[in-house]
């Protein structure tokens, strides 16, 4: 390896290091399922998590319902979605997209 590449990933490397987005990026995954299971456990419904980090930039997160969720008023399901998001992934996102699946009748 050369060693201009390699002093340049030593500095990419400290620099995200310092902003967390190699935690992020590392552990996103886990974060997800830790979403999953903490809103599967307040609704009974496991939703699907995903989320978008781009360049140094924790963008979105996306939790969808596989069906209409009617046991709270969507303010309080979005407040509680919210709550779980920041907990889990340590810190919040730019946005938080919150969808439900419906079938075809």
């Amino acid at each position: 390896m050369n060693i201009r590449k390699a002093i340049t990933i030593i500095v990419l490397a400290i620099s995200l290091a310092g902003c967390g987005a190699v935690d992020l990026i590392s552990n996103g995954l886990s974060y997800c399922r830790a979403v999953e299971t903490d809103l599967e456990g307040v609704t009974g419904t496991r939703p699907e998590v995903g989320f978008n980090w781009h360049n140094g930039s924790f963008r979105e997160v996306t939790v969808t319902f596989p069906r209409l969720y009617s046991g709270k008023p969507l303010d309080e399901l979005a407040g509680t979605v919210r709550e779980v998001v920041a907990k889990e992934f340590k810190q919040a996102p730019d946005k938080i997209v919150l969808a439900f699946t419906m079938d075809k009748k």
